[in-house]
């Protein structure tokens, strides 16, 4: 499946810097990670990290942007498991259950936008558009319903929020009851 978040094949040492630089910038954030430390755990220099993005600003896009590609792929194939009708928007819900119970510092875009949002950054474009990638998908799910799913997709930002932030065990669940009244309605 193509989306508009594919990134182009690296070399060997361009995908080792890809890797370590989205597991450091994940684990400990993109200003706090610097130039040396992404070669230093890619095993690479750092004229060979800007050799192959020019910038540590256009890493961190591209790490969004892999990133981006690897939720729509993992939501998309959630949501095709499940039959037509109302489940396959549910099926975004429980798709952000099992993403984040494998992540432990909740949205890689919301806590990107924390650090680079309102600053001119290229990953900020990125992070945008995945947002408007998750709210099309659920306009999608409900034959076009904009508001519909512009209404989900909050209900979906919230309980991403909430779950991670604000440490509400129950968000996703609660968001997921939410939308099923919403379509039930």
């Amino acid at each position: 499946m193509s989306t508009q978040f594919d990134v182009m094949p690296l070399t060997p040492a361009g995908e080792r810097l890809l890797d370590a630089a989205a597991e450091l910038f994940y684990r400990r954030g993109i200003r706090a990670v610097g130039v040396d430390l992404i070669a230093e755990v890619a095993g690479t220099t750092k004229k060979t990290l800007y050799d192959r993005f020019g910038s540590k600003d256009a890493l961190v896009a591209l790490y969004l942007r892999r990133r981006a590609h690897r939720w729509q792929t993992f939501v998309r194939e959630q949501v095709d498991r499940v039959p037509p009708g109302p489940g396959r928007a549910l099926a975004v819900f429980d798709a952000l259950e099992a993403w984040l119970a494998e992540q432990d510092r909740g949205c890689a875009f919301v806590n990107a936008n924390a650090e680079i949002g309102g600053t001119g950054h290229p990953g900020e474009p990125v992070i945008r558009a995945e947002k408007a990638a998750t709210r099309a998908l659920f306009t999608e799910l409900v034959g076009g319903a904009e508001d519909l799913g512009a209404q989900l997709h909050l209900l979906y930002e919230g309980a991403n929020v909430a779950v991670t932030a604000g440490g509400q065990a129950d968000a996703i669940d609660q968001a997921r009851r939410a939308a099923s009244r919403l379509l039930e309605g």
